[in-house]
Order: structure tokens, then sequence, then C-alpha cells
């Protein structure tokens, strides 16, 4: 007679044995994913962006990516570059596992076609035509600070817009202020090239001039 319990003991064994450990209680019913395999773009984003540049791609330290004339500025081969290495001169670092990130290129392609879609708005600049993403010539910083007294200073002489502090300018790239000035910020109300001064649309030089002048700011307090 005490065997059968121990008879009993044994088919179950063989029961689990058979049908495999995954149906024990508090097994998970599925395979957990990997990391590495992580596709969905609100998961990448909330993990890898989000803290610096907002939770919906606004309101964050870093520049506005829920901008539609910033995702119609930057083509996709220059946000891929600087998610996989970083962007000089700023706090983003490198995020492509070839540059010792943790994202792969196929996640990477993910998180750019993810915000194509959620952020991105056809004719967003309605036939006028910005001025180009990257600087291509030289500018002049002299001219740069009088378009930058005629359509900057009226807001960003306040404190807490102080770009011409040495300790923003540390922590932004030209290329950031540059996409600034040209695509602003509409999470916190900075207006595009078109609008700095209503109705006179900054030209191509003006941005650069701008930016070149911001540059030299940056440049006297290194060198102190």
């Amino acid at each position: 007679m005490m065997r059968l319990p121990l008879i009993v003991a044994a088919a179950c064994a063989l029961v689990f044995s058979v049908s495999g450990c995954t149906r024990a209680p508090g097994y998970p019913t599925e395979e957990a994913l990997r990391p590495q395999d992580q596709l969905d773009f609100h998961v990448l984003y909330s993990q890898n962006c989000s803290g610096c540049h907002g939770a919906k791609g606004q309101n964050g330290a870093a520049i506005d990516l829920a901008n539609p004339e910033y995702q119609a500025l930057v083509d996709d081969a220059t946000m891929k570059k600087w998610i996989i290495g970083g962007m000089p001169g700023t706090e983003m670092s490198a995020f492509g596992a070839s540059a010792g990130g943790m994202l792969t290129d196929t996640q990477i392609n993910a998180l750019v076609a993810g915000m194509r879609k959620e952020w991105s708005k056809p004719d967003v600049f309605g036939g006028q035509t910005p001025p180009q993403y990257a600087q291509d010539k030289a500018g002049d910083a002299a001219h740069g600070h009088a378009v930058y007294m005629t359509a900057c200073a009226s807001c960003h002489q306040q404190a807490k817009q102080q770009i011409t502090d040495a300790n923003y300018l540390a922590l932004v790239s030209d290329q950031a202020l540059r996409s600034i000035v040209i695509a602003g910020r509409p999470d916190i109300g900075h207006p595009d090239w078109r609008n700095d001064v209503p109705g006179k649309p900054l030209s191509a030089q003006d941005v650069t001039d701008v930016v070149t002048y911001l540059d030299s700011l940056r440049s006297q307090a290194e060198a102190k």
C-alpha cells in the first residue's frame, strides 16, 4: 500500500518531463524578448531617447525631435549618424553598437522610421525652402551679432533663455544651434527662421552668421 504515493509521484514527474517545464506555475508562457531584438519604436524611444528629448519628443533638455520642421530638415542618413556615433560638442553619446552603444543597426532604423511616422508632416514648410541643415560657408561673427540683436535678443536676454551664456554654449554644438535657429523649438515657443522677426525671414547667411557669432562667444570663454 505504501507504493501507491510513490507511483503517483513518479507519474506526475513523467508528465512534467514530457510536457516540458514551461507549464510549471510562474514560468513565462512565451520566450522573453532579448534586448537586441526589441524593435517597437515606443519602447526603444522611451528607453534610449526620452530622458533628454522628452517623453513624446518634446519638452526635454535636448532638441525637440517631435518638431515636424526638424524632421523635414534632417535626412535619414544624418539622423542615423547622430544616433550611432553621438553628436560632438553636446551631451549626446553614441548609441550604436558599432560605436560602443547598445543599439543594433536594425533598432536604429526602427527609431528613425518611428520618428518619421509619428512626427513628420507633409509640406511643413509651406512651399518655402529653409536654409540648409549643415553650414556650407564661412560666417561673419560681427554681422551675426547684429542679426542676433535684431532677431534674438528680445527673448534671449531673459535669464532663463540666456543662450549667450558660456555654460549653455559648452553643452550645445554649432549644428544643434543651427537646427534650432532654422526649425525652431515649438515645445518652448521658439520660432523658426521665418518668424524670428515677423515678415522678415532670416536668410541662409543670417543663420550662418548668428551661429558663427555664438561660436565666437564659446571660443572666447574656452580661451579664458
